[in-house]
């Protein structure tokens, strides 16, 4: 039998975020970070989330909270509430735990967590990456994935659209 609570139990605040990769440096490990809106989970997301998993021991991945998403992506977003873009991601094997910040961007939850590597998709420039210079400064470092071309969640919400 499958333990099931162990997906919600991966959902985490600040707070028990800190705790869990002070816990994890204790033993050694290295502590990946990514964020995103993850409206639509798709093939990208999960090449980039795989991608970024690979780059250090655990990966937490942080959230943009719904009015964050709404900010960024305009009105009608986002589609699937924080909670459970938050559950879709946790329950993924790839991810060790999500944090759902409220904040414009992650640099808060970067500078709280101090990562050592921050990782984002290719349609970033180095420059360009909220948090990039905290987490290079603290000796850490910023690895930029490529994307998969002509897969995107507004390309989902259109193609829906016109169905």
């Amino acid at each position: 039998m499958r333990n099931t609570n162990i997906i919600q139990q991966k959902i985490l605040s600040l707070s028990a975020a800190q705790h869990f990769v002070a816990a994890a440096r204790v033993t050694g490990k290295t502590i990946a970070f990514t964020n995103g809106c993850f409206d639509i989970l798709h093939e990208g997301h999960i090449f980039s989330l795989s991608q970024a998993a690979k780059e250090a021991d655990i990966l937490i991945v942080g959230v943009n909270a719904d009015a964050s998403v709404q900010k960024l992506k305009g009105p009608g977003r986002p589609v699937n509430n924080e909670q459970t873009r938050s559950l879709i991601l946790a329950s993924l094997l790839v991810v060790d735990a999500v944090i759902i910040f409220n904040e414009d961007t992650p640099l808060e939850l970067i500078n709280h967590l101090q990562p050592d590597v921050l990782v984002k998709g290719g349609d970033y420039t180095l420059d360009q990456i909220v948090g990039s210079k905290e987490v290079i400064a603290n000796g850490g470092r910023v690895v930029i994935n490529p994307i998969i071309q002509g897969v995107s969640t507004t390309g989902i919400i259109q193609k829906i659209q016109h169905l």
